[in-house]
């Protein structure tokens, strides 16, 4: 009996022992291996407004720029203005030594003089040639002189009235002359085409210019009340762009203050077109361009009354492509895949915690937020996303008495 009650007890501690392990292996797999729940990360579907636009890097010109340049050679003798003046259309702006320009007039005039004292002196000598044909006309009724007498005479007035023709061409080509020499003495004096601001001054006073292989410049004008803004829109954003869109833009110097206008023109080539040649290019050039990336110059003037933007200043330009205003938005990132009827997958987190699938239509997106159509209401949660554990099976942050 004693030996059947030992085997009975230790049977008994046995079971105990064994359930006192499972309960701490339980104990421990609930504690420290159980993997964490996922976190579902939501946003709401919101009001507001939404704006798509293309962004483009421009230059700051003013409406008109204009190089003054000298039309003939010689030394500047007087410069009248100075970089920052306003001039009026017709001011003086330069002077250049008149000497050779004058003495080329004074030429002129004495070569036209001596042709039409040429003229005066045949006039007299057709008008003798003339009374002497009358004489031989006279005398011939009356078989008084020859034939050949006669036939001189009126060979003389032919001649002589050739000659004064002759001269009427030389006395037009004279004046000619004059009138060029007046107008070259008239480039000494260099006057501003146009109302503008002096930009820069290329030329100093004392200089002397060669106007004979290129037109030298003075001076450089520009009309400041208004610019011409030109940002280069890249290939891949022109096609959606229209002339008629709204565009606006700051500048680096005061990025709070926004300038608006409307986009007026795009070039059809880029500047690079230019530097094309017309012959065939090779395969190497041709792949070496394509790598190259392609900018289309945008156009479009903003007023500049103040004065506040400055000629070559670099504008951040937004053109328009579309506006929405207090319309239902959500975050782009939670846009799923687009079906065939161009409908959106959006996973969204019901009341009772669960995630249901919807069909959304989509309008405008900047790739920041995106405009709800239809499919959603103000309010839902959408969700961004569950990032689940980069480990399976990870454990909870918490550690066991031996660090484990």
């Amino acid at each position: 009996m004693a030996a059947r009650k030992r085997k009975r007890s230790k049977l008994i501690w046995l079971l105990v022992a064994l359930l006192l392990i499972g309960g701490a292996g339980y104990w421990v797999k609930d504690n420290y291996f159980t993997e964490e729940p996922p976190e579902i990360m939501t946003s709401p579907v919101t009001r507001g407004d939404i704006e798509k636009t293309v962004l483009a890097t421009g230059i700051l010109k003013p409406a008109k720029l204009v190089a003054v340049g000298a039309q003939v050679s010689g030394r500047v003798t007087s410069l009248d203005v100075g970089v920052g003046d306003s001039v009026k259309e017709g001011d003086l702006i330069a002077e250049i030594d008149s000497e050779t320009q004058e003495n080329d007039l004074r030429t002129a005039e004495a070569s036209l003089a001596n042709v039409r004292a040429q003229k005066e002196e045949k006039q007299a000598t057709l008008v003798q040639a003339e009374q002497a044909l009358a004489r031989q006309t006279r005398m011939i009724n009356q078989n008084a002189v020859s034939r050949a007498d006669y036939e001189e005479a009126e060979a003389t007035v032919k001649v002589t009235k050739a000659q004064i023709s002759a001269l009427d061409a030389q006395i037009a080509e004279a004046e000619v002359a004059v009138e060029t020499a007046k107008v070259d003495l008239g480039y000494t004096k260099i006057t501003a085409p146009m109302d503008g601001t002096v930009l820069w001054v290329v030329t100093q006073e004392g200089q002397t210019v060669n106007a004979i292989q290129s037109a030298p410049t003075i001076v450089i004008l520009g009309q400041l009340d208004t610019m011409t803004v030109r940002a280069e829109i890249s290939e891949v954003d022109v096609v959606d762009v229209k002339p008629g869109q709204p565009v606006y833009f700051t500048v680096l110097g005061n990025p709070d203050r926004r300038y608006e206008s409307t986009l007026s023109f795009i070039e059809p080539a880029p500047e690079s077109i230019t530097s094309d040649s017309m012959v065939a290019s090779s395969s190497s050039s041709s792949s070496s361009a394509s790598e190259k990336a392609i900018y289309y110059n945008g156009i479009f003037e903003v007023p500049n009354q103040d004065r506040e933007l400055r000629t070559y200043m670099t504008a951040e330009v937004h053109i328009v492509l579309g506006q929405a205003h207090d319309v239902l938005t959500l975050p782009s990132a939670a846009l799923g895949s687009k079906d065939a009827d161009g409908k959106y997958s959006v996973n969204v987190l019901e009341p009772d915690g669960n995630v249901a699938e919807r069909k959304v239509e989509i309008g405008l997106n900047d790739k920041i937020r995106a405009e709800v159509v239809s499919g959603l209401s103000e309010g839902d949660r959408v969700v961004m996303g569950q990032p689940g554990s980069s480990e399976s099976g990870r454990r909870r942050g918490r550690r066991g008495p031996m660090g484990f």
